[in-house]
């Protein structure tokens, strides 16, 4: 069998172990249940000196963007400005720039990302806990093994390097 044929290889390579499929595609079937349709907010937040903030989760191989699903009754910006905080101990400086509305069909066939370009300050030092494993921020050019496809393509859009995608 082929990494291709293969449902638990991912992208960068990575495999997820049957748990943690289980786990993700768990979460799947319940947002599925409980939202028309899933929405989600992501942020390329960049410090006083250029850097960009990433995550490492727990429950997903890879150094991610910060975010999360917006909740029902939870405006867009409000789902960012609670995930920025629980992921990063970050502040916005400034008004957040909608870059993109992505279809995430890797996911399920009715996941919907919204990106933004946010100016950050962190207010803390962020702690591992059972959600985030690691965290920081990095220069572009040097962005730390494990960096997701999808991240590095969306960062790349960001900075003007390569069109916006509609896909995530």
């Amino acid at each position: 069998m082929t990494p291709a044929d293969d449902r638990s290889a991912r992208p960068d390579g990575e495999r997820l172990g049957w748990g943690k499929r289980f786990l993700v595609r768990l979460l799947h079937v319940y947002f599925a249940m409980s939202r028309g349709m899933t929405l989600g907010v992501r942020a390329a937040c960049f410090d006083a000196e250029g850097r960009v903030f990433l995550v490492r989760h727990t429950y997903v191989p890879g150094w991610h963007l910060p975010g999360g699903g917006v909740e029902r009754g939870e405006a867009a910006l409000e789902a960012l400005v609670k995930e920025l905080r629980e992921e990063g101990n970050l502040e916005m400086t400034g008004q957040p720039l909608l870059v993109q509305v992505y279809f995430n069909g890797r996911i399920s066939g009715r996941d919907h990302v919204l990106l933004y370009r946010v100016d950050v300050t962190q207010t803390a030092e962020r702690v591992a806990d059972r959600e985030i494993s690691e965290c920081g921020f990095f220069d572009l050019a040097s962005l730390p093994d494990g960096t997701t496809e999808a991240t590095r393509r969306r960062l790349a859009e960001v900075n003007g390097e390569t069109v916006l995608s509609t896909y995530w």
